[in-house]
């Protein structure tokens, strides 16, 4: 299935969101037996059933209009991008900063493919963390093409 430029869905899908206080994280297409877009969105307060119900039917018509699949079937998903979503951009590293995160590298470091510290400082091309290990702290600048997967660390207890 041919799809238009994911810049030009998104910036549709963010001029719809902002005034209603949601955040476009993601957009993302899967092909095959049923294609689907699914719409990433975050708020300051989080992101429940009806907010997700509120912006997928504000953005069903517009998207029709833009036609992202050029007359092509696919279901439309509106979702929270989950506790474990991915850190991608410099807004979501300015959220979490001075919080634990996860690393998980491309190639090994040290022998380790993954870190799990307080991310202390970013730019547009590497994070930095500090981590404790058996009471010594280090610090560990990662560029971005290193990281495989990055999110915020999760604490069950």
């Amino acid at each position: 299935m041919n799809v238009k430029p994911l810049q030009d869905i998104r910036t549709l899908l963010e001029a719809i969101a902002a005034p209603m206080g949601i955040e476009v994280v993601d957009v993302e297409f899967k092909q095959g037996k049923a294609p689907a877009m699914t719409v990433f969105i975050d708020t300051p307060t989080g992101v429940d059933l009806d907010t997700c119900e509120k912006y997928h039917r504000a953005i069903d018509a517009p998207l029709d209009e833009l036609d992202p699949t050029f007359g092509a079937a696919y279901t439309l998903n509106v979702s929270s991008p989950g506790l474990d979503r991915p850190l991608k951009t410099e807004r979501d590293f300015a959220r979490v900063q001075g919080q634990k995160v996860e690393v998980k590298l491309y190639a090994p470091l040290m022998g380790k493919k993954f870190f799990e510290g307080t991310l202390t400082s970013f730019d547009a091309n590497a994070v930095t963390l500090t981590v404790t290990e058996k009471g010594v702290e280090q610090t560990y600048k990662f560029a971005l093409t290193q990281i495989a997967k990055m999110n915020k660390a999760i604490d069950f207890s």
